[in-house]
């Protein structure tokens, strides 16, 4: 491929998975697509050979790695091409979407093969649609739209405004893309569109230093979300939360226009980003408002139980209607609030507390 402009300098192996099967000839067997491949990235005989069982192993294929590559499925291709690049030890992997093909236990081994490489300090560039693997697996992100370059920078805050362009409506995109290119994005933030509530503040389990820097407000079509905020079993306003114990998430939304079909959710994550569980009423019939009229103020409420373990968490908040017969976002807030939970035992390990009860029998 010819580049428009510029060169570019390799210094190191370089193993890519571009377009699906790319660089595999559908009339070679599995097996001499390895060969064939692996010789281009540079592998003599002998390490080809040497590499060889551990490419099959990976891919896991079976005897088809002996039949020609046009007989198999998308899935079986992936295997192969994902096989041979993580094996040639490459000092640089490039993956574009690749990883979107596969079931879901490959997916995982691939995933966790890519953790490895970069333990390994393997540079690993990935291109995805994907919000939670650009997450979970990248220390830096670009947000590229039409071409250009509009953002480079923590992974968190180029998925968020990477999200509030793809949901905004398009009369605002241009002046939005300027902003985030000339660094002087407005970043609204939760507490500008606070109104008063006559809740009251346990101070004991509010702390006022944690407060979200990264809130990110998108789609405003006709409901405007203010004052998000959690309360504990005494109605009190909290952002400690304990787990175990039963918290409701509240937000109030005013609408500017009448909508139907209205729903309402919320996602709590990690400080990475990671989603640990949410909640959308548009998943239950029931607890979807058929119809709100313009000027209306709905005070929502979503009750749970704190399962989460010691950590700090955000929480998105959301309002959803039917725009032109289509479910559509009318107003959102990523990382709209920041709360931290503490635990009262240590009796789970990972993310969340699943309650675990033991019984042991010796035979």
């Amino acid at each position: 491929m010819k580049p428009t402009s510029g060169e570019v300098e390799v210094s190191g192996r370089i193993a890519a998975l571009l377009e699906l099967g790319s660089g595999f000839n559908p009339e070679f067997t599995g097996r001499e697509n390895v060969i064939f491949n692996a010789s281009i990235l540079g592998l003599s005989k002998e390490e080809i050979d040497a590499r060889f069982q551990d490419i099959v192993d990976f891919a896991a294929i079976g005897d088809f790695i002996d039949r020609p590559a046009k007989t198999y499925s998308s899935g079986m291709m992936l295997r192969l091409a994902f096989a041979v690049a993580i094996n040639i030890d490459p000092e640089i992997l490039i993956v574009d979407e690749a990883l979107a093909v596969g079931d879901d236990a490959f997916q995982r081994k691939c995933f966790s093969r890519i953790k490895q490489l970069q333990d390994q300090g393997v540079s690993i560039l990935l291109v995805s649609h994907s919000a939670g693997s650009i997450v979970e697996l990248c220390d830096r992100a670009v947000l590229i739209d039409h071409g250009d370059l509009l953002m480079d920078g923590n992974p968190k805050d180029v998925i968020n405004n990477y999200h509030k362009l793809l949901h905004m409506e398009p009369s605002k995109r241009d002046a939005f893309r300027q902003r985030i290119i000339d660094g002087t994005l407005d970043d609204e933030k939760a507490e500008e569109r606070k109104k008063e509530v006559e809740v009251k503040v346990d101070q004991s389990l509010f702390n006022p230093e944690l407060k979200p820097s990264t809130t990110v407000w998108y789609a405003g079509r006709g409901a405007t979300i203010s004052n998000p905020r959690m309360t504990n079993e005494q109605g009190n306003i909290v952002n400690i939360l304990t787990s175990g114990k039963p918290y409701t998430f509240c937000y109030d939304v005013d609408f500017s226009e009448t909508v139907f079909g209205v729903g309402f959710g919320m996602m709590i994550k990690t400080l990475s980003g990671f989603e640990v569980g949410g909640a959308t009423s548009h998943k239950d019939s029931q607890v979807v408002l058929d119809v709100v009229d313009a000027g209306s103020r709905v005070s929502v409420q979503i009750q749970f139980n704190c399962m989460a373990r010691n950590g700090t968490y955000f929480i998105n908040c959301g309002c959803t209607g039917m725009i032109d017969g289509a479910l559509e976002f009318l107003h959102r807030g990523v990382d709209a609030l920041m709360f931290t939970v503490i635990e009262e035992s240590q009796r789970s390990t990972g993310i969340v507390d699943f309650s675990p009860q033991y019984n042991f029998t010796i035979n």
